[in-house]
């Protein structure tokens, strides 16, 4: 009898995690493992909690008499409930990228083991410390679908063909998560977290499109975990593996960003400013009576505008030492209230993870902060729900979403901003920085088209030198540029 020929994968944990996380850069990955001693004190804690609560509404329901009044009795078990530790099943751990190929090697392949697709400045996976995106991915929970019982191969497949016909771009990875599978496009340049809005775009259209596959919309997030190749997955006994790898000259397939983005928007970026240029040029058409004015500033997308807001935010506490030092008291509950809204309003992150969000940042500026989270942020979780539910306020006749856009000038006084610090923001800026950099802008432009406009009437020139008969050595010096200069004139 002959022996079945050995199969080998296509990529391995570290070759495929190698694809999105570069050991060579700076920055942190996270890895999340399920751990049966942590499962089993988690499991403890839990059935304490239960008895506990238990305990608390019989002491509760109990009839107040005068000669045993209970409050003593609830007031503990309350107290000992609090003190209980919120713990979790699995181990979460951050580690640098230039750590990568050995945590990974290192791992118990026989547990369930996810890491983080994005790389983030510091230790903590919350989108608040996103450093850069190598890839869009999308998590298909093909087992809620029509599809369950189908090979992996054949889903593959499948979703490889389904892509072409919907014009979607070739993934460059499809990969078998013990259950359901994994689609990634690898991106041929890191992408930057102030591209993070245009990404989370990205992000919510594939999803969409893939929603016949079971896409996961609570999973396309920069902070998400996804299941680590050549581990198992413990609830189908399946191993983590790569079906299908989108190869092109020996290469996996990498994407250029903006094209991705362009082929998936349902509006091109070229598209969008032409609407924007065609309204301007409306504008400019528009008599102004004395004493109006139009704005001449350049729009913006509001989960950019958001977004932005949240990097000035940062960026003014750096300015004034609060990283390091922490957040003075008297800006410390604006300043986590403000950050977070635009972090929602960007739609950078779902209000389910407001509160891990609002850690985070607590530790970073303000880690002797003394009030509770959850309670100074249950009207800004309220209003966030709202806002993802799709609900409008309307005021002055114009239509705004639940959460809170205030003006420049609010936010400037609300922190009181200095002339110093604004050169250094990028959207929070008065009325006159605001104007000072529109004539910059105009300004250069002035300058790149006298620029143009004089390098053509060098080419020109040289053309006709040239015809006359001149050597490249008297073009140049009569033009007042190098030989190689005269020559690529020429060849233009």
């Amino acid at each position: 009898m002959q022996a079945e020929p050995e199969s080998f994968p296509l990529l391995t944990g570290p070759e495929e995690a190698a694809l999105y996380h570069h050991a060579g850069d700076r920055g942190f990955f996270t890895l999340l493992w399920a751990d049966p001693e942590q499962a089993a004190r988690a499991a403890r804690v839990a059935a304490q909690r239960r008895q506990l609560k238990l305990e608390l509404v019989a002491q509760l329901a109990t009839p107040l008499t005068l000669f045993d009044p209970p409050a003593l009795k609830i007031d503990e078990l309350r107290a000992r409930l609090e003190a209980l530790p919120r713990l979790s099943s699995k181990i979460q751990r951050a580690y640098r990228l230039s750590d990568l190929p050995t945590v990974i090697e290192a791992l118990d392949q026989e547990r369930d083991t996810w890491i983080s697709q994005a790389e983030f400045i510091k230790p903590n996976r919350r989108v608040v410390y996103l450093l850069r995106l190598n890839l869009c991915f999308v998590d298909l929970d093909t087992y809620k679908t029509p599809w369950n019982g189908n090979p992996p191969e054949w889903l593959s497949h499948r979703v490889w063909g389904y892509c072409l016909d919907e014009g979607i771009p070739a993934p460059s990875l499809i990969l078998y998560s013990g259950r359901g599978l994994q689609v990634k496009w690898l991106l041929e340049r890191p992408l930057p977290r102030a591209a993070l809005p245009r990404w989370n775009a990205v992000q919510k259209q594939l999803v969409a499109r893939l929603a016949p596959f079971g896409a996961d919309p609570g999973a396309r997030d920069a902070s998400r975990l996804l299941r680590l190749v050549d581990t198992v997955n413990t609830r189908s006994g399946e191993r983590v593996r790569v079906l299908w790898v989108n190869e092109r000259d020996g290469e996996v397939q990498h994407y250029n960003f903006e094209f991705l983005a362009e082929t998936i928007l349902p509006l091109a970026r070229e598209t969008i400013r032409d609407d924007r240029k065609a309204k301007a040029e409306r504008r400019a058409r528009l008599t102004v009576l004395p004493g109006g004015k139009t704005g001449n500033l350049r729009a913006f997308s509001g989960r950019q505008l958001a977004w932005d807001r949240l990097e000035d935010l940062r960026t003014l506490a750096r300015l004034r030492g609060w990283m390091e030092s922490g957040v003075p008291h008297g800006y410390r509950s604006k300043y986590l209230h403000w950050c977070l809204n635009f972090l929602l309003l960007s739609g950078a992150v779902h209000s389910s993870q407001l509160f891990q969000e609002a850690q985070a940042l607590v530790r970073e500026v303000c880690p002797d902060f003394s009030k509770e989270v959850r309670s100074i942020l249950s009207t800004l979780y309220r209003k966030a729900q709202a806002y993802e539910a799709g609900e409008k306020i309307e005021f002055g006749g114009r239509m705004y979403p639940p959460l809170y856009t205030p003006k420049n000038s609010t936010l400037q006084e609300l922190f009181e901003i200095q002339d110093a610090e604004t050169p250094h923001l990028k959207t929070i800026i008065s009325a006159g920085e605001a104007a000072q950099r529109h004539r910059e802008r105009n300004r250069k432009a002035v300058d790149r088209a006298t620029y143009l406009e004089t390098a053509e009437q060098r080419r020109v020139e040289a053309r006709l030198r040239r015809a006359k008969g001149e050597s490249l050595r008297e073009i140049a010096s009569a033009l007042g540029v190098s030989h190689e200069g005269v020559r690529q004139m020429l060849k233009e």
